[in-house]
């Protein structure tokens, strides 16, 4: 993929043998992305997230996993976990801060968006913690409406249809 800002980055599905590189990942991560991602204060994800995010079914939930061109090393995780019926999607990212900026989030995010249509969802939705402006003021640049989350002042639910264009 190249970003609006010319930066280059390839893209592909998790796979098992992705658990250490993965769990490298997040430990270069800031404790506030940690909590934006998992919604919570923890400080290290545990091996059975890892697991959970790289060993996958690749039919109701996907995790793409994000690289510079060439290098071994994650840069950013885009996650879309499908309900039961395959209607419905919830997409999580977290990105390296040293990437922010480079346009990697929305094309990942688009390409989330885009492989939910391609599965036949007909929304996407994420959970955000309400001090996570960057990511909220992205999708809304890409048209997720952004609504309070039912029993939770601290959260937004920001959900975008997906059987319009």
């Amino acid at each position: 993929m190249t970003t609006r800002t010319g930066f280059c980055f390839s893209v592909r599905p998790a796979q098992a043998a992705d658990e250490v590189a993965l769990g490298a990942f997040f430990a270069h991560v800031t404790p506030e992305d940690l909590r934006f991602r998992f919604l919570t204060g923890l400080q290290t994800v545990a091996h059975d997230t890892l697991v959970a995010m790289t060993d996958i079914d690749h039919q109701k939930t996907e995790n793409f996993l994000a690289f510079v061109d060439g290098e071994a090393q994650i840069i950013a995780t885009a996650m879309l976990a499908c309900d039961p019926e395959m209607q419905t999607g919830e997409v999580a990212i977290v990105i390296r801060p040293e990437y922010r900026g480079k346009g990697v989030s929305w094309d990942l995010l688009h390409h989330l968006t885009e492989y939910a249509r391609a599965k036949g969802l007909t929304t996407i939705q994420s959970i955000e913690d309400r001090g996570s402006h960057a990511s909220i003021d992205m999708e809304r640049e890409m048209g997720f409406t952004a609504t309070s989350y039912p029993g939770d002042a601290t959260l937004m639910l920001l959900q975008k249809d997906l059987t319009t264009r």
